[in-house]
């Protein structure tokens, strides 16, 4: 067994750093392409509302003092270019004495950026995996670079990130939902997840001895296996090594945005060179000592950490737990937590568009979703770790039966669509209107489910697909305008095959 304290940590940083750039590249490219019309200034949820209404103090983001989207383009397509810039490595490139410096204001400029983003992004920025990102950034701040090792602090910081993202979301399931005790969640939780991926069908219809192994292993990774974060090697390496394949076999499974991958970076942050050399054809440099100024300043973070884990402790550990919520307004030290609950019922919205007058129901026309299904005859595509931020919302809202306080962007959505509005459009994945925007618009609500093996087999669809209700009655440009009440009625009750 290596001594802990003899241990060198040099090769862990590099690979580190380059999982979390690739994560920033990611989210600074859906920021570049989906912030603005979402929250930029004519966005679904605008960003001129958002600055109305907060303060710089509770909020802090860029965006409150230009909200401007050339600004939003430019902070993100920076962003970009430095998380690039950390992928190559460009601090290591410098001469020793510039490295440490390099590294930490790369770090903090691209954390402070994508501060700005999360703070201003309201609802559709509203995922535990933001501030798990800005947690983690953060602390890669402190990593330094160059030929000198990392503070060992600063990993232990990490691991313990690690750990409250296992074992908050590991509680909440066993606080939040019988089928988790009963180990039958994975029954409905491939066909009901958010967005399902390409395998979600066949992963659905694995046996449900199975799903019931699968689940106790869920518990095994989240519940038992993060305390071995904390030990001597090689134990600490074989936790960290269990979880990156628990993440890989979700990432396998379904669409999660970067969280699976993000959390497979952290679990980086458990090996040891020693470790990594023995499993990897890589060799680690001698590391030179860590920069005694970078050590003095990995103890006063260590320090802020400290305190700042006392509410997220007590909020893990409390029986009344929230999942995925920041305690400060920077989200330096945040509580986490994933499917506490689990739908056994996908509900879908389904949005049509036509130009006639007195349309019957041949008349209307889909849109078409990037990640969120409509048509029964396509598979599930792949996206995570790119973020459908406008699918994901799309899901939570067809939990309802009709648009609530938290969906009064949907109202602005269909009047975007009904304009025509290229941003707007951008986000989707097939606009039908593409030469003349509809007159009316409406959204159903559809029950779907996956279809059996024999149904695949015999017609090659991979949903079938039940009417439930009407979402959003039909409704023009001018209804909306005029603030006709008809977009926002009890939905008709009744259903039919579709």
């Amino acid at each position: 067994m290596v001594v802990w304290g003899q241990e060198s940590y040099w090769l862990v940083r590099f690979l580190f750093q380059r999982g979390l750039a690739v994560i920033y590249v990611v989210a600074f490219l859906v920021a570049a392409r989906q912030f603005r019309p979402l929250v930029g200034e004519d966005g679904l949820l605008p960003l001129g509302e958002f600055v109305e209404r907060t303060s710089f103090v509770d909020r802090p983001s860029l965006f409150h003092v230009a909200p401007d989207d050339r600004v939003v383009g430019a902070a993100a397509w920076t962003g970009v270019v430095l998380a690039l810039c950390a992928f190559v490595g460009v601090p290591y490139w410098l001469p020793e004495s510039y490295a440490v410096a390099a590294s930490m204001l790369l770090w903090a400029t691209m954390w402070a950026l994508y501060l700005s983003f999360v703070n201003a992004g309201q609802l559709f920025y509203g995922f535990g995996w933001e501030s798990m990102l800005l947690e983690t950034g953060f602390l890669a701040v402190f990593l330094g670079a160059g030929a000198s090792g990392p503070p060992v602090i600063i990993l232990w910081l990490l691991k313990w990130v690690l750990f409250r993202n296992l074992f908050g979301a590991g509680l909440i399931k066993m606080r939040g939902d019988d089928c988790w005790r009963e180990l039958t969640c994975l029954d409905y939780h491939y066909e009901t997840q958010p967005i399902p991926n390409p395998v979600s069908w066949y992963a659905h219809h694995l046996p449900d001895r199975f799903h019931r192994l699968e689940v106790l292993g869920n518990h095994i990774v989240e519940l038992a296996v993060p305390f071995l974060y904390f030990a001597p090697q090689p134990y600490a390496a074989i936790g960290g090594g269990a979880t990156i394949f628990f993440q890989l076999w979700l990432m396998v499974t379904g669409n999660f945005s970067w969280l699976n991958a993000l959390s497979a970076v952290q679990a980086v942050a458990t090996f040891s060179d020693g470790v990594l050399t023995s499993l990897l054809p890589v060799a680690a440099p001698t590391a030179a000592p860590t920069p005694v100024p970078l050590r003095a300043i990995s103890v006063l973070v260590g320090l802020l950490v400290l305190g700042l884990s006392i509410r997220p402790a007590r909020n893990m550990l409390s029986s009344s737990q929230v999942m995925n919520t920041s305690f400060d307004p920077f989200s330096l030290v945040n509580t986490y937590g994933a499917f506490g609950s689990i739908t056994q019922d996908r509900y879908q919205l389904v949005v049509e568009g036509t130009h006639a007058e007195f349309p019957t129901d041949d008349d209307w026309t889909a849109y078409e979703f990037a990640g969120q299904p409509v048509r029964t005859d396509e598979r599930p595509p792949q996206w995570a770790p790119y973020h459908l931020r406008l699918d994901w919302q799309l899901w939570f809202a067809a939990m309802r039966p009709r648009p609530g306080p938290r969906q009064r962007w949907v109202i602005r959505f269909l009047e975007r669509l009904l304009e025509g509005d290229t941003a707007t459009l951008s986000l989707l994945r097939r606009n039908p209107f593409s030469d003349d925007p509809p007159d009316r618009i409406r959204v159903l609500r559809y029950r779907y489910r996956f279809t059996t093996p024999e149904e695949r087999a015999e017609t090659g669809q991979w949903w079938v697909r039940e009417r439930v209700s009407t979402y959003v009655h039909p409704v023009s440009l001018s209804d909306i305008h005029s603030g006709s009440r008809t977009a926002v009625r009890s939905p008709l009750a009744g259903t039919k095959t579709g």
